[in-house]
């Protein structure tokens, strides 16, 4: 990253955070140059992002055709959709806010209709002698005061009052007045008529409290609705104060419906719509000094099937179907939509194809790669190309097949011996008490024995020995196979404690997996001999079992013994029984482990090596360390042979237990 990456991508994080302060503590250090900072290290990114893209990702003809379909066809798809969707979102949110802003405005005229009747009848009743001050709004209503109290519930006619509201209004001139009016933090729709009189003017005030009850009766196609009063405030702000348009409100007042849930959705895209409309009032209260006016916010919540039902109203029946047409419709242009774009895909791939496989061709053709041949699924001129490039390739690739076979044979052979080699352990594992030495010493270039030491516990340690019959590479395959599953099947003991792994561990169970495995997985006349041991150094013996190989050796002092108890060779029969065999390991005993290629190398009179040379060269070297040990067998087995080529795999494994135990490395 350079100076300049490091320098934008700080002006960035600096503006995230400070942006993330505004929006707690509003009064934040705000700041037009640093915005413009901002914006310049966002572009620099912007350019900077393109510069990598034209240089990675466009360098590709697929990547670049797709890009340019994804920038006429897509991204303008993709527009106009958001635009749609934006601009549906807008138009039910003004049609829900004019719905409620019309039923406000018709509530204040029908209250001024109420309040005029009223001062109309009473201004005739004065002129008739009766006092004004006697004038009330009688018990037997008459039958629109009944159904006005129905839209205006909490109705209430006054006479007398409401003159300082007029002069707030409209002047000490002003003959009446309608409206939504906070006076000691409560908000009511007012309506105010003067009459002239022969005793004096009239003044008749009607008033409904703005309550739960009353937002109830509002436009019953909107959901939950919610009135906020607020109130400019100076000084410092409380912690309900509202920030809108940097300006500092205190909430007033806060009225809401009760028993109007959101409404459910009736179809996918009849997604929530969250309103809000401001409803303009009179706050007498406030103090002049005010530069801004208090503030009425209606906020809703409803669905657009039920504001369409509000606006195909008057088609009636034929709303529906004006409605559902308008879906159809749209889900026809959608579905065109989508076949245009796999059209265009398909196109797009076709010819991307072609010319992939055309450069795959020539990287194939530089790196050597002769055989590789462009497929022609179609017959036009790339496909014509393709035609010509492979029978190019067919005629060079005939002048040559001879040694480019032998090449990869021997190449083939050198990576079959490379993860040969990895599978054999790099690194002997130190228990205390216990040491290691093992060699393999292939025929061919790649090996059919096999050894491994796995460390299960700190003090249990796995001993295997195997050989696959014949030779080369099918062998050394069978050989992975078998030590990937071993190697899996001992692991599952890891994890447990020593004296768990000891009663549970069998390894003749083992045995038997690898058997079922080999079985399974290999042909009929392949199979493999194998020694599978587990040394305890803690109760020093060794659990084992032989399927099939030639028995290992343990001498302890003069004492000899042959590990036999087992089986026969894994691989031939699914279900076969095999046992398991314990010994315990004496102070200063040494196991030897070996394959046949070791014992079976002949002189010139055809005479092999034998187990008993092969025990007596032990019995010299029993005090020696194992690699001493294995070094002298394989020097006495390939002098005996006394021949250059060697006729089988030889490999020893060789356990020397010492009678003083070492620490744990």
């Amino acid at each position: 990253m350079s100076s300049w990456d490091s320098a934008a991508l700080f002006i960035l994080v600096a503006y995230a955070a400070l942006w993330g302060l505004r929006l707690f503590f509003p009064r934040t250090f705000q700041s037009t140059f640093f915005d413009f900072l901002a914006v310049l290290a966002l572009g620099y990114f912007v350019v900077r992002g393109f510069l990598w893209a034209r240089e990675h990702l466009l360098w590709s003809l697929r990547n670049r055709l797709v890009t340019a379909y994804i920038f006429i066809a897509v991204v303008p798809v993709l527009l106009l959709l958001t635009m749609a969707g934006l601009g549906a979102y807008l138009l039910y949110w003004q049609l829900g806010s004019y719905v409620l802003y019309t039923d406000m405005q018709e509530r204040i005229e029908r209250l001024s209709e109420v309040a005029h009747t009223m001062a109309t009848a009473y201004a005739l009743e004065a002129a008739s002698g009766h006092q004004a001050a006697a004038l009330a709004l009688p018990e037997d209503q008459p039958t629109y005061l009944r159904a006005a109290t129905e839209e205006l519930p909490g109705l209430k006619i006054e006479t007398g009052t409401g003159t300082k509201l007029l002069r707030d209004a409209g002047g000490p001139s002003a003959k009446n007045f309608s409206g939504l009016v906070l006076r000691r933090n409560v908000l009511n729709l007012r309506a105010v008529v003067v009459r002239d009189t022969p005793s004096g003017p009239l003044v008749v005030s009607a008033s409904v409290p703005v309550t739960p009850e009353f937002i109830e009766t509002l436009v019953p196609e909107l959901g939950p609705i919610q009135f906020e009063v607020l109130r400019p405030t100076k000084g410092n702000p409380e912690e309900s104060a509202v920030v809108f348009n940097r300006r500092v409100y205190s909430r007033v007042q806060r009225i809401a419906t009760v028993n109007r849930p959101i409404p459910p959705a009736v179809n996918p895209f009849d997604k929530l719509i969250t309103g809000l409309v401001s409803l303009e009032i009179l706050d007498p209260d406030s103090r002049a000094a005010d530069a801004e006016p208090s503030h009425l916010f209606a906020s809703f919540s409803t669905r657009p099937s039920l504001l369409n039902r509000r606006l195909f109203s008057p088609l009636g029946q034929l709303g529906g179907v004006a409605a559902t047409a308008l879906l159809v419709v749209g889900a026809i242009f959608l579905v065109i939509e989508f076949v245009s774009l796999i059209t265009g895909i398909v196109l797009t791939r076709t010819i991307t194809t072609a010319v992939d496989d055309l450069y795959s061709a020539t990287q194939h053709a530089q790196a050597g790669d002769l055989s590789f041949r462009v497929r022609v699924p179609h017959r036009d001129q790339l496909a014509a190309l393709g035609d010509s490039f492979n029978s190019m390739m067919q005629s060079v690739s005939s002048l040559i097949e001879e040694q480019r076979q032998r090449q990869r044979l021997e190449n083939e052979l050198s990576i079959a011996q490379e993860v040969q080699q990895q599978l054999f352990p790099h690194a002997l594992p130190k228990l205390p008490g216990v040491e290691l030495e093992a060699v393999c010493r292939p025929a061919r270039v790649v090996s059919g024995d096999y050894y491994d030491f796995v460390r299960i516990t700190p003090t249990h340690l796995a001993i295997a020995l195997a050989d696959i019959s014949g030779k080369g590479i099918s062998a050394a395959l069978l050989m992975a196979s078998l030590q990937a599953a071993l190697r899996s099947d001992v692991l599952r003991y890891r994890d447990g404690q020593p004296d768990h792994v000891s009663s549970q561990l069998n390894t003749a169970e083992i045995v038997s997996h690898l058997n079922r495995h080999l079985f399974r997985n290999t042909s009929d006349e392949r199979y493999a001999t194998l020694f599978f041991g587990v040394y305890d150094t803690q109760s020093r013996h060794l659990n084992y079992t032989n399927a099939g190989h030639p028995p290992p050796i343990y001498i302890s002092g003069g004492r000899v013994q042959r590990l036999e108890t087992g089986g026969m060779v894994v691989g031939l029969f699914n279900d076969v029984p095999f046992a398991q065999g314990t010994i315990g390991i004496d102070p200063g005993g040494l196991l030897i482990a070996y394959s046949d290629g070791l014992i079976e190398p002949e002189n010139v009179y055809g005479e092999e090596f034998g187990t008993e040379r092969m025990i007596e060269l032990a019995k010299q070297n029993q005090s020696e360390s194992p690699q001493t040990i294995v070094a002298e067998m394989m020097r006495a087995a390939e002098e005996w042979s006394s021949s250059p080529e060697q006729a089988d795999d030889m490999t020893v494994v060789v356990a020397r237990f010492p009678a003083t135990r070492e620490p744990n490395a």
